[in-house]
């Protein structure tokens, strides 16, 4: 196929090239991202992209859609299989598109939700005031406690308070359990509907080594890459009573035509989870995380949360003097992929803020365990050790202070550090890349 594309297009070929090195040569701790197989890669680009399929299984408003149907239900029944799920719809384009579907299936402008902040660990769809959806509903965001727990005490008092229509849990930068029963009744006792997105850990779940929500909760999103492992796209389970509005709310109200080859490579990782080998990559991806987590904390860091019990690790780069964006660009030169990311009541803004965010889902797919785990550990904490930071707080203006940073590398050190991390790297292969 590439050999295809490289006499087709010879500017999309080197970048396709020159993107495989990076991914083989380099070690990804983004913990959002993962590695498809050879087999999803081949199904997205199937004969399946051709065809329009408007619709659902058999209700489609074109011809031809025999086989679509086909590719479709089986997404949908594997899907049960996996998460213990009432009804299941497989077209959303990700996930923040599954999240806004399931607003407007529930919830009617002005409506009250309660969910996460997201300098406390959650997702930009969940209310941030910069999305189109905090311009609609009345977003209320709880944080954390001061150990890093999710404070369930508080989402009861906030619950009380604003009678929410809906409670909302999941995250993109927290590291604990959730405890949904909990939630469930916090909800209940309100009269609220319950939302879980699920999208960084729903491969954990249905591995069946973290809480599941779908049998408790109305509704839960993901995502179907991430610890999934499967094609970029999202997923909405939800009770029977709300499949109607759900599917309606997904297409006509958001979407037309589905991505059938996408679809198609869902259902492909949704098979490769149902086998006993996804279970044992599962778990090592918790393995991984805990070396991390305990390197990490011998070497002074102060983790976010208190630790993990997933696959991501949130830490806190303020008494370390380096800014999480300094720290991300200098990574990303010896080869190491992570990315900055706000902390609880971070003083510092989205764009330069004080952590960093990383995770052990694409490495984990790689091969790599606990040995390697700590070898990186250490590249990280040496690189950090390389940067010298003139970090200077301007004057407070709006909700965060900025900063004036000036920074110099050893380049000595930082060269060495890029030379082992390609050493390491090239040990273990990148799935579908030769």
């Amino acid at each position: 196929m590439k050999n295809n594309i490289n006499s087709l297009d010879k500017q999309i070929y080197n970048l396709i090239e020159r993107e495989e090195k990076r991914q083989k040569e380099g070690l990804e701790l983004i913990p959002s991202e993962n590695y498809v197989s050879a087999g999803v890669l081949n199904v997205l680009g199937s004969v399946l992209t051709n065809k329009y399929s408007e619709g659902y299984p058999e209700k489609r408003y074109y011809g031809g859609c025999e086989v679509v149907d086909e590719v479709e239900q089986l997404a949908i029944d594997r899907t049960k299989k996996l998460f213990k799920a009432e009804h299941v719809n497989v077209q959303p384009l990700s996930g923040a598109p599954a999240n806004i579907a399931v607003y407007f299936a529930l919830l009617k402008p002005g409506d009250t939700v309660l969910g996460m902040h997201l300098e406390h660990g959650g997702h930009l769809t969940h209310g941030h005031p910069v999305t189109h959806v905090a311009k609609v509903f009345n977003f209320i965001r709880y944080k954390t406690k001061i150990n890093g727990e999710i404070d369930y005490d508080e989402i009861k008092k906030l619950a009380i308070k604003h009678k929410p229509k809906m409670i909302l849990v999941g995250y993109s930068a927290y590291s604990r359990e959730i405890d949904y029963t909990r939630i469930k009744k916090i909800a209940d006792k309100v009269k609220a509907l319950t939302m879980a997105d699920i999208a960084h850990v729903a491969g954990l779940i249905c591995a069946g080594l973290m809480n599941n929500p779908v049998p408790v909760f109305d509704v839960v999103t993901t995502t179907t890459h991430k610890t999934l492992r499967g094609p970029r796209g999202g997923m909405i389970m939800c009770k029977k009573k709300w499949a109607d509005a759900i599917d309606k709310s997904v297409f006509p109200g958001l979407q037309g035509g589905p991505h059938e080859n996408n679809i198609a490579a869902k259902a492909v990782a949704f098979g490769e989870a149902l086998k006993p080998q996804f279970k044992t990559y599962a778990q090592q991806i918790l393995k991984n995380a805990k070396v991390l987590e305990k390197e990490f904390r011998d070497m002074g860091y102060e983790l976010c949360f208190g630790g993990t019990d997933n696959h991501l690790l949130l830490i806190d780069l303020t008494n370390k003097g380096i800014p999480g964006k300094i720290a991300q660009k200098v990574l990303d030169d010896v080869g190491i992929s992570l990315n900055k990311n706000m902390v609880p009541n971070d003083p510092r803004s989205p764009f330069d803020p004080s952590g960093i965010r990383l995770g052990t889902p694409a490495l984990t797919t790689r091969g790599m365990k606990e040995k390697e785990m700590s070898a990186i550990a250490q590249y990280i904490h040496n690189t950090l050790n390389a940067i010298t930071v003139d970090d200077k707080k301007i004057e407070p203006t709006g909700e965060f202070s900025k900063y004036k940073t000036n920074y110099s590398i050893d380049k000595k050190i930082i060269n060495k550090i890029r030379q082992e991390v390609k050493k390491l790297a090239t040990k273990f292969p990148v799935p579908g890349i030769k």
